[in-house]
């Protein structure tokens, strides 16, 4: 049977599990995630600075700035190569709108509509969607851009990320790769990638509305800053009036002006990320959605997202009326294992469903 109840935590994971506040029976990350005490007083403490009057705006760039270089370290990639957002289907306009008239962007079939739909909304290129399996081998000449989530949304299912790269490159086309539903619990080099958008209020446990673009310096040369405004210039607080700006010479070209509040919550959740061992995370996680595919009868997946059929949604509404937090998404149950899940969560879905 597998089990991974004998694999103790190390030091910093066990930390990090140790620093939520009621995360029993939550398997929910993969709709959202728990914020950490640390997020929790680093919100209330900005609150009360704002209602005694005693806050500048000013006083948030360091906090962009260090969360912009958490996350930096937790990708992979320098923090000159990130640009800040606030959805993911923004970020995606912009990759959007530099798409060559007549060319080809290739999408998988069921991804998530935010880095769908803004390709789709451009008239004089060709969207093609095709099955995650068969994503790298449907890659051709004619493809300008490839598109597709890391991990999926609905199914929880890891893309053969070195098959699509490779390919892409055989056939000379840009990827564009989704980690919001893998950076947190997956190890993610976004450097393997021409661009990457993540959204952190899920596995990254921030609030929402902190989300950033990663891009290659080839593919910046590919994108304009559509979106541009005073966030996204070389000196910030110099850029607030028009006509003329200088932006930013680095990713930071493509910023949008941070939703201040939320950015406090995401300082230090992200920086704690950035400091533990994904790999271990992943193991863990990985390992529980093992073992409740085992208990259910199930194929193991090998994923974080354990997902099976609900077409009617009776598992789901078993599973919430015992206080158990799960999702459904495309007529299937998902039940998200993160980092302080552990197996007395396996056993309540497992003793609710009637399958022990």
């Amino acid at each position: 049977m597998t089990t991974v109840s004998t694999v103790s935590p190390s030091p910093g994971l066990a930390h990090a599990i140790a620093s939520y506040e009621a995360p029993r029976l939550f398997l929910a990350a993969a709709s959202i995630g728990l914020p950490t005490r640390e997020t929790v007083d680093a919100l209330r403490r900005d609150l009360e600075l704002w209602s005694a009057a005693r806050r500048d705006p000013m006083q948030y760039d360091q906090i962009v700035a260090n969360t912009r270089a958490s996350y930096a370290r937790l990708v992979g990639v320098a923090p000159d190569r990130v640009a800040i957002g606030s959805q993911s289907s923004a970020i995606t306009s912009v990759l959007a709108a530099a798409v060559p008239e007549g060319a080809e962007v290739l999408c998988v079939e069921g991804d998530f509509s935010s880095i769908v739909f803004p390709f789709l909304q451009r008239n004089g290129i060709a969207v093609r969607s095709v099955p995650l399996a068969e994503l790298a081998a449907e890659i051709t000449d004619a493809t300008w851009l490839v598109v597709f989530s890391h991990v999926q949304s609905a199914t929880g299912r890891v893309a053969d990320v070195a098959a699509i790269v490779s390919a892409a490159r055989e056939h000379d086309a840009y990827t564009y790769c989704d980690t919001t539903q893998s950076a947190g619990v997956h190890p993610v080099d976004a450097a393997l990638f021409d661009a990457t958008v993540c959204h952190s209020y899920k596995w990254l446990c921030a609030p929402r509305g902190v989300a950033f673009l990663t891009v290659g310096e080839r593919f910046e040369r590919e994108l304009t800053p559509i979106q541009a405004g005073w966030y996204s210039g070389d000196a910030v607080w110099q850029s607030c009036y028009g006509p003329s700006m200088a932006l930013a010479l680095d990713a930071r070209k493509f910023d949008l002006s941070p939703a201040w509040p939320a950015w406090v919550g995401a300082e230090p959740a992200i920086r704690m990320f950035s400091e533990l061992d994904i790999d271990e995370v992943w193991a863990r996680a990985r390992g529980l959605g093992d073992a409740l595919c085992e208990r259910l009868g199930m194929e193991p997946q090998h994923q974080a997202i354990v997902t099976w059929a609900d077409p009617d949604g009776d598992d789901l509404a078993r599973l919430m009326a015992a206080g158990i937090k799960v999702s459904g998404r495309a007529g299937r149950l998902r039940a998200a294992f993160h980092l302080w899940n552990d197996e007395t969560d396996v056993n309540a879905v497992v003793a609710t469903l009637g399958r022990a």
